[in-house]
């Protein structure tokens, strides 16, 4: 497997041609980005969500070039504050045209899944996120090994096709 920077792991959602897919599996992130306004949100206070925009922006003109992006969260249930709060905020994500889709992790036992979170780009590069334990983001590392390939791609279709869609996910 080889390391990707931060920067390098960015411009692979412009240039992938088909289809990003994205398994999260962890009931809290710490990233630098959204700790702040989580923070806002466990407060009752409004945002704006603007801090979003990019990220939506390039979903909605990779939609426009016929791209997919697909995402599926694994979760405990009752939710994790983290997952209850970006639940309540994926409206921008949907309104770009990302798919989102939940599953409790109660329903996924007899399911094999990597080891990490992951994105996976058109079937043939697989971003692997390496965390710390208190859930921010310390590594990316890559592969196009057939096996990992197999077993992301599996592991997704299998939650996938389980999974409910974000406006049917009621947060327990």
């Amino acid at each position: 497997m080889m390391g990707l920077s931060y920067e390098e792991f960015n411009a692979l959602f412009t240039r992938f041609d088909h289809e990003a897919i994205h398994l999260e599996m962890r009931d809290s992130y710490g990233t630098e980005i959204e700790l702040p306004h989580m923070a806002k949100w466990a407060a009752g206070e409004r945002d704006d969500l603007e801090w979003l925009r990019d990220w939506c922006d390039l979903v909605r003109e990779g939609v426009r070039n016929g791209k997919s992006f697909r995402r599926v969260h694994v979760v405990s249930e009752p939710l994790s504050d983290y997952q209850r709060w970006s639940h309540s905020i994926m409206q921008p994500h949907l309104d770009a045209g990302s798919e989102v889709r939940w599953m409790p992790r109660r329903h996924v036992s007899s399911i094999a899944f990597p080891g990490n979170d992951f994105w996976m780009f058109d079937n043939h590069l697989v971003v692997f996120h390496h965390y710390d334990g208190n859930g921010r983001n310390i590594d990316f590392t890559t592969s196009t090994e057939p096996h990992d390939i197999e077993l992301c791609r599996n592991a997704f279709d299998a939650v996938w096709g389980k999974a409910a869609p974000h406006s049917e996910y009621k947060p327990a």
